[in-house]
Formats: C-alpha cells, structure tokens, sequence
C-alpha cells in the first residue's frame, strides 16, 4: 500500500514463485529507493483466477480488486518477470489479460525491469503485450541485472554497491519523467 505523497510506483512480478529472483529484485529495488519514490512491490499474480470474461463484472474477485485499486492508485508500473520456455509466464499473462478491457491500465506508464541475462524472447513478447495495452509504456526505459541463482540477501547487497544503486536511481528518476510527460 502507497503511504506517503511521493512518486507511486507498482512493482509487479511476474513470478509466482515464493523465493522469486524478480521479486527480490524489485523488494531491492524499494529498499533502496529515494524517499521520493514510494514503490509497493506486487507479488501475488498466483492468487488469481484463470481470466473469463464471465469473471469481469464486477466485483471482481478479491485479489483482482486488490491489484486493480494498486494500479489505480499508482503513477506508473515497472513490471520483471522470468521467461518461461521462451515466453511470458502464465501467471503474468493472465493478469494482464483480467487487464485489457480496464480503465485502469489506459495510459498507464509501463517499464520493464530484468533479473537475468536471458529472457530476449520473452522480453519481445512482453514489450509487443504491453505496448498494446497502454500507450503509454516504454521499452527505451528498461533496466537489467544478472541476479540468477542469488539470494535475495545476495540480490539486495548487490542493488545496495553504489555503483548499482547509482544506476537504479537514474532509472526511477527517468521513469518519473517519463510518468509526468
């Protein structure tokens, strides 16, 4: 949840495993964030039903109400997701499915971020996804590390060297530029 009047931000991953290396990333990433950036890290895609259409009027089911009122709120989402043989996980392609006919997601700035060195293809897909479902999203915006097989104390004491930080810090403040245009 958003608490302060700082730039808000809604990390989302695409992973729906508990010791997730982009769910690290991105709780690295809100740790070490400057207080004018308020990052509420997303994590429970798993929760959510198979999309339907017949699920979509409302209400919603209560974790797709969760996540909607977290876009809704924020000023823009960064989004890091795994690849799945070759492609974008399920879990993330079906929320952003529950998505597509949303009010919320129009015009909603969308970067990515990665916890790999591999993933192109579903980063392809990803981007072709996203820039279909807002107008707003970025692919010049992106950010990478190569995090496989860290800890997530090993992925936090890695985003926290300088010189990392430095480069998370360049990326949220582009992102915040990128919202406010």
């Amino acid at each position: 949840m958003f608490y302060s009047n700082a730039m808000k931000f809604l990390a989302l991953s695409g992973s729906t495993r508990q010791a997730s290396t982009n769910t690290a990333m991105l709780k690295a990433v809100a740790d070490i964030a400057h207080p004018a950036y308020d990052i509420e890290v997303f994590s429970r895609i798993g929760d959510f039903p198979v999309f339907s259409p017949d699920l979509e009027a409302l209400p919603l089911p209560a974790a797709l109400q969760t996540f909607v009122a977290a876009i809704n709120r924020c000023d823009g989402i960064i989004i890091s997701s795994p690849e799945y043989v070759m492609a974008i996980p399920g879990g993330l392609k079906n929320a952003i499915d529950w998505l597509v006919s949303r009010p919320e997601i129009v015009g909603k700035p969308i970067v990515l971020m990665h916890a790999s060195h591999r993933g192109d293809d579903m980063l392809a897909q990803l981007r072709m996804v996203l820039s279909t479902i807002s107008d707003r999203f970025s692919a010049e915006l992106f950010l990478r590390f190569e995090l496989i097989k860290k800890s997530p104390d090993e992925i936090s004491s890695h985003l926290e060297k300088p010189e990392n930080r430095r480069v998370v810090e360049d990326f949220l403040a582009d992102f915040a530029r990128h919202c406010t245009l």
